[in-house]
C-alpha cells in the first residue's frame, strides 16, 4: 500500500509539473505580446511624427516661396498647407499624457499646439488695427526666432507667440464674429505686400511668419528624433521600461485624451460657453477636423496600426488583440465605443463654430454626443488598463 501511495503522489506531482510547463508558454505569450505592443507603439509614434515634420516642412516651403513672391494663389497654396499639416499632426495627440518628451518640462507641446491665442497679441484685429507684436517696432524692433519663443506664454497662457496656432491667424486672420457665414478669416494676401498693400509693417508680417513656420518645423523634427529606432533618445529608454508601465502610460495618454482633454476641454468647454474663441482651429475653421483626428488618434492606439500620409500602414501588436485574450467581452464593447467616437465626432455641422449655435448641453445633438461617447470612452479604457494589471488616472495633470 505505501508503495502505491508512493506511486501516486509521484504521479500526481508530475502531472501538476505538466501542468504548469503547459501553462507557461501562455503567460510568456502574454508578456511577449505586451512587449510586441510597446514596440508597435512607437513604431506608430515615430511614422506620425515624422509625417508631422515632413507635412510641417512642405508648409515652411509654401511659406518661403510666398514672401518671396506674394499672391492669391501662393496664398492659398500656404493655407492647403496648413490643413494638409494638421491631418497627421492631429492623430499624435493620442501620445500626449503619457509621460513621453511632447509633455515634459522641456517638451515643445506649448510651442506646437497652444491654444486659445489672442489675436491681438500677434497683429491687428477690427478696432485695434495697431495692436499686437507685429506692429510694436518700438518694443520689438527685431522680429525673429529667439524673440518670438521668449515672448510665447509671456504674460498670460493665452499669449501665443508661435506655433500652428499662430501661423494658422497670420494666414486666415481674424474669424468673422457672424458664425452663421460660415466662412473662416479673411485675411488678405495684401497683408504681405510691401507696395499697394493693406494692413502696415507688412515686411515684419512676413518676417514673423518665415520664423515661426522654422520654428515649428524645428520642434516637430525634435519629436521625431525623440521616437527615431536605433539611436540614445526617449524611444530607447520607453521600449525598455518594464511592460505595465509602459502600457501604464500608454493607457494614461489615450483615457486623459478621450475624458478629459478632447471630450471637456476641447468641446464641452466650447459648447457650455457657447464661444467660437474656445474652438482648437478658429481662424481657418477646421476645429472639426481636430476633433476627428484626435479621435482617430485614440483608435490608432488601440487598434495599434497608422495610415500614413503616403497611404503606406505601420500595423502590429496591439492593445486590442491584449484585451481580446483576456477579457473578449470587453475588447468588443471598447471597440464598438471607439468606432461610436469617430462616428459621432464625423457627424458634427461644420463649421464647428456655427454648430455651437445648434445645441445645448444635455441636449441630443452630434456635439453632446460626441462627449458622453468620448468620456465612456475614457471610463472604458479605465476597465481595459484594469484588465491589463495596471491602474490608471484619466484627469488632466494640475
Amino acid at each position: 500500500m505505501k508503495a502505491l501511495s508512493l506511486l501516486f503522489i509521484l504521479l500526481f506531482l508530475a502531472s501538476c509539473g505538466k501542468k504548469q510547463s503547459a501553462e507557461a508558454p501562455a503567460q510568456a505569450d502574454h508578456t511577449e505580446l505586451k512587449k510586441a505592443i510597446i514596440e508597435n507603439y512607437a513604431s506608430i509614434v515615430y511614422a506620425n511624427y515624422e509625417d508631422s515634420w515632413r507635412t510641417a516642412l512642405e508648409l515652411q516651403k509654401k511659406i518661403d516661396s510666398f514672401v518671396a513672391n506674394p499672391s492669391a494663389q501662393s496664398f492659398a497654396e500656404c493655407k492647403q498647407a496648413w490643413l494638409a499639416a494638421r491631418e497627421p499632426y492631429g492623430q499624435t495627440e493620442a501620445f500626449r499624457f503619457a509621460g513621453g518628451p511632447i509633455d515634459d518640462e522641456d517638451g515643445p507641446e506649448g510651442a506646437i499646439n497652444a491654444w486659445p491665442l489672442d489675436e491681438n497679441y500677434i497683429d491687428y484685429v477690427v478696432g485695434l488695427e495697431n495692436g499686437g507684436i507685429i506692429n510694436d517696432t518700438k518694443n520689438f524692433p527685431t522680429i525673429d526666432k529667439k524673440t518670438l519663443i521668449d515672448l510665447n506664454e509671456k504674460g498670460g497662457e493665452t499669449n501665443i507667440s508661435i506655433g500652428f496656432h499662430a501661423i494658422e491667424f497670420l494666414l486666415w486672420g481674424q474669424d468673422s464674429a457672424d458664425t452663421k457665414l460660415k466662412k473662416p478669416g479673411q485675411r488678405p494676401y495684401t497683408d504681405f505686400l510691401t507696395e499697394g498693400g493693406t494692413a502696415k509693417n507688412q515686411q515684419r508680417r512676413a518676417a514673423y511668419l518665415k520664423a515661426v513656420a522654422e520654428i515649428l518645423v524645428t520642434d516637430l523634427a525634435s519629436m521625431k528624433d525623440e521616437w527615431a529606432p536605433d539611436a540614445d533618445n526617449y524611444r530607447a529608454k520607453f521600449v525598455d521600461m518594464d511592460t505595465n508601465d509602459a502600457l501604464k502610460n500608454i493607457l494614461t495618454g489615450i483615457g486623459t485624451l478621450s475624458k478629459s482633454e478632447l471630450a471637456g476641454e476641447r468641446i464641452f468647454v466650447a459648447l457650455d460657453n457657447q464661444d467660437q474663441e474656445d474652438e482648437h482651429s478658429c481662424f481657418s475653421d477646421n476645429t472639426h477636423r481636430d476633433i476627428i483626428l484626435n479621435a482617430v488618434g485614440i483608435r490608432n492606439v488601440l487598434k495599434g496600426e497608422y495610415k500614413r500620409v503616403n497611404g503606406s500602414v505601420v500595423k502590429g501588436a496591439s492593445i486590442h488583440k491584449l484585451v481580446t485574450k483576456l477579457d473578449p467581452e470587453l475588447a468588443v464593447r471598447t471597440e464598438n465605443l471607439s468606432v461610436k467616437t469617430v462616428k459621432s465626432s464625423e457627424s458634427i455641422l461644420v463649421p464647428f463654430d456655427f454648430a455651437l449655435t445648434q445645441e445645448k448641453v444635455g441636449g441630443n445633438g452630434p456635439i453632446m454626443t460626441t462627449v458622453l461617447a468620448l468620456q465612456a470612452q475614457g471610463d472604458k479604457l479605465t476597465a481595459v488598463a484594469k484588465t491589463i494589471g495596471v491602474t490608471i488616472g484619466t484627469d488632466l495633470p494640475e
